[in-house]
């Protein structure tokens, strides 16, 4: 099976203050170490723009798509990226931009564990993460017919396709403390994450 990634960048950082894909973060910018990562386990991948969104320089094998209206949120995102994969990939992990702590190793064990299903995506502390799913990408159809029908919460996917929920104890091997799971949202958040990188 091809799997490819698609990493989100074109939400509007409203409560950050600032636009997180262009947040340096360990000697690179947040969206290039997030493209940097999936790359090493799943190729290709496509980065997911808001129109007119200006972009961190990234390999030129990436190729940046746009959402076709903006403000709509994941499943807006989720849609340009896998209808840029037809032909390419099977399925694909579906990323934020905005989670510097993102392993291979997760990203791996989440591919491996999606099985026959249409979706494997991480329910931890009660909530499920679709921005850290494996999207097979014959889900399109579906998504772009929720988005037709204003039905953008990610949950509406799940329930309408075969969805394998990935629980805790699947993945706290690969990564203890689900810090893959870790988006940064305001600029506190963005701090500790930098004086976590710091301290190691």
């Amino acid at each position: 099976m091809r799997i490819g990634g698609i990493v989100l960048c074109g939400g509007r950082s409203s409560r950050m203050g600032r636009p997180k894909a262009w947040l340096p973060f360990g000697g690179e910018l947040m969206l290039q170490r997030v493209v940097r990562v999936l790359r090493e386990v799943v190729e290709p991948v496509v980065a997911v723009a808001a129109p007119g969104q200006d972009v961190p320089p990234l390999p030129a094998d990436v190729e940046v798509v746009r959402d076709e209206v903006e403000g709509r949120g994941p499943l807006q995102g989720l849609a340009a990226g896998l209808a840029a994969l037809q032909g390419k990939a099977d399925a694909a992990y579906l990323s934020s931009c905005d989670v510097p702590f993102l392993t291979p190793g997760f990203v791996r064990r989440m591919v491996g564990l999606l099985g026959g299903a249409s979706i494997a995506v991480p329910k931890v502390g009660d909530y499920h993460h679709p921005l850290a799913a494996v999207y097979r990408v014959s889900v399109l159809p579906v998504v772009r017919d929720l988005l037709a029908a204003d039905r953008l919460r990610p949950v509406f996917l799940f329930d309408a396709v075969p969805t394998r929920v990935v629980g805790p104890d699947e993945l706290a091997d690969v990564d203890p403390h689900f810090r893959s799971l870790r988006n940064l949202n305001t600029p506190e958040d963005y701090e500790a994450a930098l004086r976590e990188l710091a301290a190691g």
